[in-house]
């Protein structure tokens, strides 16, 4: 399992990281501003200094620095994990969480702050701006709580 999850972390960051190159170098999206793609979907570039959907700001280098350094030790934990993943939906899901961390981690580095672009809005509400790393991690969170269920009722029904 664990080389499915690396595999799916290697696709996570290379999509994360594509994407980001061709909305900052080609679309040059930070000029532009907002663009309306869809009703409810805007590409809105916002320069993220915290962890996800803008908590936590660490502005300077000693924040910026203690994030990355932060989000290192939680990839290390994340591939410890799937080291022992034994099924699919686990390798998976931790899989994107380590794609996801190491995209935002190369954004840190990069640019001292995670290049967020995805607007999602409906009813007057808009939802925090994020970037595909942000999803990947999100998707593979959602995934951990639903193995842990399947998991959980798999035990119960061999008990």
């Amino acid at each position: 399992m664990f080389a499915r999850g690396l595999v799916t972390a290697i696709i996570t960051l290379i999509v994360d990281q594509a994407s980001k190159w061709y909305l900052l170098e080609i679309f040059r999206l930070p000029s532009r501003g907002m663009v309306e793609v869809l009703p409810f979907f805007n590409l809105t570039m916002v320069w993220n200094r915290g962890i996800s959907f803008g908590l936590f700001p660490a502005d300077g280098d000693h924040g910026r620095w203690f994030l990355v350094a932060f989000t290192l030790v939680v990839a290390g934990v994340v591939i410890l994990w799937l080291k022992k993943a034994e099924d699919r939906l686990a390798a998976l899901a931790l899989g994107l969480i380590l794609g996801g961390a190491l995209g935002n981690i190369i954004d840190r580095i990069r640019f001292g702050a995670v290049a967020d672009f995805v607007q999602l809005h409906a009813a007057g509400y808009s939802f925090f701006i994020f970037n595909v790393a942000d999803a990947a991690i999100s998707v593979g969170v959602a995934l951990l709580f639903l193995d842990a269920i399947l998991s959980h009722r798999g035990a119960k029904t061999k008990a």
